[in-house]
């Protein structure tokens, strides 16, 4: 009985209430929103998109991290019939760092982010809080 209750109970794992190692939840700044869900973003810019096909997992103790996404150009209204937008791969990388001001109870993560698309454009820095909407301004 006892070997029996030992194999049942070898299969379950307890949970762990820490936070995941990759980022998650809703970062935002001037010009970029990125929300991370399961490991993975949806990056949205003034006048474009992109995904992040990757988790970020920062690298301690520096946060630094490179991961591989998409970026697609946008436009400002509403999309026309058999309207297409260029789509090309991009490489996401920057720096996640926790800053604490003064008084507060606990610290911000603070993101900045540079992109490279596979043309060769480099587009950035962005800097991103986490828990802070974007402040995006769509184009015209």
């Amino acid at each position: 009985m006892i070997a029996a209750m030992a194999f049942l109970l070898s299969g379950c794992e307890t949970l762990d209430n820490s936070k995941p190692s990759h980022l998650i939840g809703i970062w935002g700044g001037p010009h970029v929103g990125v929300e991370f869900g399961g490991g993975l973003g949806e990056v949205r810019f003034d006048c474009a998109s992109g995904t992040i096909d990757e988790p970020i997992v920062p690298l301690r103790p520096s946060g630094s991290f490179s991961v591989k996404g998409s970026y697609r150009t946008g436009t400002g209204g509403p999309v026309k019939v058999g309207q297409f937008f260029r789509s090309q791969e991009a490489q996401y990388s920057g720096q996640v760092v926790q800053t604490k001001e003064p008084g507060a109870k606990s610290a911000t993560q603070v993101m900045t982010l540079d992109v490279t698309l596979e043309d060769g454009t480099k587009l950035g820095p962005f800097t991103a809080t986490e828990g802070v909407p974007p402040q995006l301004t769509r184009c015209l």
